[in-house]
């Protein structure tokens, strides 16, 4: 496994396993079946409504938890006391004492008052690493000039039709590391069937899904593609035995749209969007 390093010295696995949208019976299977293929980095949330069976999962999956990498998300009702609070319910769930990154779900609500609550976390050694997730330029600038704890991740919308380029620009001084949500840009865009990934992929022998992977790691961005069949995990892992050539990673770049696929920035449907599917 190829790791990165946060802007705090921690560590954390480049690939890893998401848990969006797997339903709580299934997902504990799920994560246990990750494990087992090799995954060591696990994303969950408040919303998705599985962190007690990603908990349950890494009690009994004979990997130590040193050697495991936990990320979850502080959900946007959570404020007030609630913050805290949520905290410590989400650690309860997971059956852990501390997460490995701790992020706010969305810039949405009292998020300054939330990310204090994630200082206040680290600091008490609850959480290895905090940062934000779905934070575009303007609103990432503006909570990274205003706290103490520069974000180490900030987890967005990433896949080879939006590839952020802005996003890293506006990150790299603050040191905070691209994270992947929707790599396969969930199917959109007739992903599977783009025929640029697909010639890329007979030269080595590999898949659409797995040259998509392949560029945004080369690119240095963190990816948690999810699937909940076992065949599929170990094809979105098999991705390290092989490297894009710079030509290679041209002709995917100029697949870059430079937009959404789900929605537009900040606009009434945005909002709808987040708060009615919590990603």
């Amino acid at each position: 496994m190829q790791y990165v390093k946060l802007n705090n010295g921690v560590e954390m696995p480049v690939l890893g396993y998401g848990v969006y949208q797997i339903r709580p019976e299934e997902c504990e299977r799920c994560v246990l079946d990750a494990i087992r293929t090799g995954y060591r980095s696990v994303d969950t949330a408040q919303a998705y409504y599985n962190e007690e069976a990603v908990g349950n999962a890494v009690r009994v999956c004979g990997v130590p938890r040193d050697e495991l990498f936990i990320t979850t998300k502080v959900w946007i009702s959570n404020a007030g006391e609630k913050k805290a609070a949520s905290i410590n319910e989400s650690l309860r769930k997971l059956q852990t004492d501390y997460i490995d990154l701790l992020l706010i779900h969305q810039p949405f609500n009292d998020y300054y008052g939330t990310y204090r609550a994630l200082e206040e976390a680290y600091r008490a050694g609850k959480a290895r690493a905090i940062g934000v997730s779905n934070f575009y330029p303007d609103r990432f600038v503006d909570l990274s000039e205003c706290c103490e704890v520069k974000p180490a991740v900030n987890q967005m919308e990433t896949h080879v039709f939006c590839q952020q380029e802005k996003m890293r620009e506006t990150m790299q001084p603050y040191g905070t590391q691209l994270m992947s949500w929707g790599p396969f840009a969930e199917g959109r865009n007739n992903f599977f069937g783009n025929e640029t990934l697909q010639v890329i992929g007979a030269k080595y022998g590999k898949s659409v899904a797995q040259v998509a992977l392949r560029f945004l790691i080369q690119q240095n961005t963190v990816v948690i593609p999810k699937s909940t069949h076992p065949e599929r995990m170990e094809e979105n892992i098999a991705v390290f035995d092989f490297e894009l050539t710079e030509p290679d990673m041209a002709a995917i770049g100029a697949l870059d749209k430079g937009e959404s696929l789900f929605f537009s920035h900040y606009d009434p449907e945005t909002v709808k969007y987040l708060l009615g599917f919590g990603k």
